[in-house]
């Protein structure tokens, strides 16, 4: 898609980090951005910031709305879209980057919740599904449209949790689809975005964490797992700046490139698991190693 100017898109997770960088350079470019996430206050500061930075920039043209959802919820998914459609008949851009982290993030098979594997797998894997049944039909009927999938390098990288198992997934579906729109030649594009460290909150996600997830089972953090999460707060806050994140994703929109990655240092690292699985070797990547390695 060369010219995005005066069309729509609809960014997930959009409220804050990756999400909102999306937004604000899509804003920019002249497009109209629905924001959707589960947490209403920061869509509202959200829409403030960007409108404002639009106003500064003397641009008064771009639409901007907002809609709560959760992506875990199917018919959330549904009501989203139906709400896009109606303000802006047309979606051309869809980026499914709502996810989550929670403990699955630092714990190791003796410290996995099951309620923690079902919540990460509902928003980071299903919502990216519901998103495609929901929007993908639609640019189909179209021809035209570009899908974005925020994985992660975690989708590259071996680790017994939930949150390895659902951005593995998000990336063979997304190659997946990106295979089949080629083939059938719908003029829909496809996107993996796989980040590295940015500058997030993915490791505070379990705020938004639901009821019935939330478990005290396993009692309290180990000082081992507090140790871990310490290190992955370290290097998100070192990472890159989501704004940055959103210039990659809005070039390789235009570009029709189906990988984005925020770190290609962190690729190069994955070059002992390809040789491993090329010559049937038993997995030996030290991933603690390798990731502390690419910041």
């Amino acid at each position: 898609m060369k010219d995005l100017l005066g069309k729509t898109a609809v960014v997930t997770g959009g409220a804050s980090g990756i999400g909102l960088g999306m937004v604000t350079r899509f804003a920019k470019t002249g497009m109209n951005v629905v924001l959707s996430d589960i947490e209403e206050p920061a869509l509202d500061a959200a829409i403030e910031t960007v409108n404002a930075t639009l106003a500064a920039d003397g641009d008064d043209a771009v639409e901007l709305m907002s809609v709560v959802t959760d992506v875990a919820d199917n018919a959330q998914v549904e009501q989203l879209a139906a709400a896009a459609f109606d303000r802006f008949e047309k979606v051309a851009v869809l980026c499914n980057n709502a996810g989550v982290g929670g403990n699955s993030l630092t714990a190791s098979p003796g410290e996995l919740d099951l309620a923690d594997w079902k919540w990460v797998m509902d928003v980071n894997f299903w919502g990216v599904v519901y998103g495609h049944a929901a929007f993908l039909p639609h640019m189909i009927a179209n021809g035209e449209g570009h899908i974005v999938n925020t994985a992660s390098m975690a989708g590259h990288f071996p680790g017994h949790s939930a949150y390895t198992a659902s951005k593995w997934a998000v990336v063979g579906i997304s190659e997946g689809l990106h295979g089949q729109m080629e083939r059938e030649g719908h003029g829909v594009g496809v996107s993996c975005l796989c980040p590295g460290w940015v500058n997030t909150k993915i490791a505070e996600s379990a705020r938004n964490k639901p009821e019935w997830a939330v478990s005290d089972a396993l009692g309290e953090p180990s000082e081992e797992q507090g140790a871990r999460m310490d290190f992955i707060k370290d290097q998100l806050r070192s990472g890159m700046d989501p704004a940055k994140v959103g210039e990659l994703v809005h070039d390789a929109i235009v570009t029709d490139q189906f990988w984005v990655f925020t770190d290609l240092t962190m690729v190069a690292a994955l070059e002992g698991c390809f040789k491993n699985v090329l010559s049937a070797n038993n997995p030996n990547i030290d991933l603690g190693a390798a990731l502390s390695q690419t910041n």
